[in-house]
């Protein structure tokens, strides 16, 4: 299993009832991992972080085991409700999934939720394999329940995508209690929250001072003849004493990390990372002339260690940032002086093709972005696919910050411009599940104190999916799909909002999207635009593929500009100057290669696709100018 398929079969096995989170890597496959234990348990993505730890928060307030995951940043989202929600007593075990992205492989920074996670007087697990994430998982519910408060469950990019063995149990079967209705547990206002702060507090120091017995925290003591003949203490007999000179202290996969360098020291593992068994820790550094403690991003354990007295050097030997690979653990142990610096000949760089991120054949976000790029205007970006286009060639968007922050810089932006003299035109680009997920009060506020003649555009790229993700529905997939029972538009939404100027094009139709979102441009006020194209990929869409006549194009490269993944420059023999070329394997037919070729050079074959069979459009694209109650086709 991996890590995200090994925590869901924790929550499982615990007798979990309510799953709920909002897609983000590394963990959005965890719930669809849930999912599969349907209808034995509940399990939805809701509309955004806050929603899904308060879908959680309640299922708990009923006795219901319940758990919540979301990438780091997306706790920063759900902190509100979190931090109130910890001084509560728990009914039902709460489990709060964080997966954390050392290396910012799909993130917009490296967040530490271990900091988070402490600053919320919550417990905080750190599994290393997917056996772990599966067992701490479980062992997270019943901390949850035995001791009052919710616990996290960090699991890193590696953790929630690698594969190892599980042994799969029994689900545990459970009955709820009910709400139990006591307005002084969880009526958080004054004086009610005023006991809770010491009750929250109370939980805390009775963990820690229990923690020390548990074996998910123990000693790895090395033995001369090798790492694989160990002592694993657990707890650690007063009386030990090592014969080695340095301890590293450690936890999660670094763990597993560290032992295949084999080193000549004793570890100590640490299963939960908050609150520390800071009392065996103390005891056991006084038996060693060098600790050392190996984590990524903060160094979070160490400054624990260094508040309560303890001394140890962890971020002096080993960086900040990034994944700590076996390479970088052992280049900080020779620093530190526990290992000598190997004299061996390593493989030199591979020369490989590049793999640059792009658009997918076919995404509708494609031509928006080429004809902004044409108008030569500024665009404030968002979260999404569409976040592609801040990379060559586009090279399109100006900012991208977090999830729904585009609509907000952009008044911002637009204030700051028109009171310093500076005003000009700007346009916002939004998806719809980002919308949803954090954009409507961003745009109610655009209404607010709006300069009449600020020439501003949002443009809502609605493909009916949370694409980047793994095609998750959002609340317009219903307008796409008849598999979703929600069909919001988005149009009568911002009518009923107030916008005086909502326009809805279909980009497929380059010309008139073109012309459309000029005039927009043009327009003294503030104007929305939203497109209506679906995701190629989620919606499967394929129509009947493009080719170029080599006879006819004259190498002027517009369609290739377009950065459609199918279009590439070719030599045709007898033609001396290169060509484009199109893909028939790689091309869904959608037309926009066609549309920007100056001397019609391109075009569709016949009616019958690659294999002979009818070609057929899954999904159509809602008519322009018509919202889905309007009679847009589904």
């Amino acid at each position: 299993m991996t890590g995200n398929e090994a925590a869901a079969r924790g929550f499982y096995e615990a007798g979990g009832l309510v799953a709920s989170s909002y897609p983000g890597s590394p963990t959005v496959e965890l719930l669809e991992a849930v999912r599969a234990y349907s209808p034995e348990v509940y399990a939805e993505f809701s509309v955004n972080e806050k929603v899904a730890l308060e879908v959680g928060i309640g299922a708990s307030f009923t006795g219901a085991r319940a758990m919540v995951s979301m990438k780091h940043v997306g706790v920063n989202i759900a902190m509100d409700p979190l931090m109130t929600f910890t001084q509560t007593p728990i009914q039902g075990g709460f489990l709060l999934v964080s997966g954390e992205d050392p290396g910012m492989a799909s993130s917009q920074n490296e967040q530490d939720n271990r900091v988070l996670g402490k600053f919320a007087n919550m417990a905080i697990l750190d599994p290393g394999s997917s056996q772990e994430a599966k067992d701490f998982a479980k062992l997270g519910f019943s901390l949850s329940e035995d001791y009052g408060l919710p616990v996290m469950l960090r699991m890193t990019s590696r953790v929630c995508h690698s594969r190892g063995p599980v042994e799969e149990l029994e689900r545990e079967v459970r009955d709820i209690s009910g709400f139990s209705k006591i307005p002084e547990d969880f009526g958080m206002v004054p004086p009610n929250t005023f006991p809770k702060q010491f009750e929250m507090k109370k939980r805390i120091e009775r963990l820690t001072e229990d923690a020390s017995g548990w074996d998910i925290n123990f000693l790895e003591v090395w033995e001369e003849d090798g790492r694989n003949s160990v002592q694993r203490l657990a707890p650690i007999d007063p009386q030990f004493l090592s014969p080695h000179k340095t301890l590293i202290i450690t936890s999660g996969l670094l763990y597993y990390n560290l032992k295949e360098l084999e080193a000549p020291v004793d570890i100590y593992k640490l299963g939960m990372v908050y609150p520390l068994p800071i009392e065996a820790l103390r005891s056991l550094a006084e038996d060693y002339e060098q600790v050392l403690v190996l984590e990524e991003l903060t160094p979070f354990i160490e400054n624990e260690l260094k508040i309560h007295g303890i001394a140890c050097e962890g971020k002096k030997y080993f960086s900040f940032t990034g994944e700590l690979h076996t390479e970088l653990i052992e280049a900080g142990l020779v620093k530190a002086g526990v290992l000598k610096a190997a004299n061996y000949e390593t493989a030199g760089e591979v020369d490989t093709v590049a793999r640059i991120s792009m658009f997918c054949a076919g995404c509708p976000h494609r031509p928006v972005f080429d004809i902004l790029k044409k108008i030569k205007i500024s665009v404030i970006g968002d979260i999404g696919c569409y976040s592609l286009a801040v990379l060559e060639p586009l090279h399109m968007l100006n900012t991208i910050i977090s999830m729904g922050a585009t609509i907000g810089i952009m008044k911002g932006m637009s204030k700051a411009l028109s009171l310093s003299g500076k005003a000009e035109p700007l346009v916002s680009v939004i998806g719809d599940g980002t919308f949803f997920h954090s954009g409507m009060t961003g745009a109610l506020n655009l209404l607010h104190q709006l300069d009449p003649a600020a020439n501003l555009t949002l443009i809502i790229l609605n493909n009916g999916t949370t694409a980047m993700t793994g095609g998750q529905m959002t609340a317009t997939s219903g307008s796409y799909t008849k598999d979703w029972d929600m069909n919001t538009s988005i149009p009568e939404l911002l009518k009923a909002m107030g916008f005086p100027r909502v326009r809805v094009v279909d980009q497929f139709d380059y010309k008139g999207a073109k012309a459309a979102i000029e005039e927009e441009l043009k327009f003294e006020g503030l104007s929305i635009v939203m497109t209506t194209r679906p995701c190629a990929l989620n919606f499967k869409i394929r129509e009947p593929y493009f080719v170029v006549d080599p006879q006819i194009c004259i190498g002027c490269r517009s369609c290739v500009k377009t950065n459609c993944p199918p279009i590439v420059m070719k030599a045709y023999n007898g033609i001396e100057k290169l060509k484009s070329s199109i893909d028939p394997d790689l091309c869904v037919g959608c037309s926009v290669c066609s549309q920007v070729c100056p001397v019609s050079a391109i075009s569709r074959v016949g009616d019958k696709g690659r294999n002979g069979e009818k070609a057929s459009t899954l999904v159509e694209a809602l008519p322009a100018d018509k919202s889905p109650e309007e009679g847009g086709k589904r």
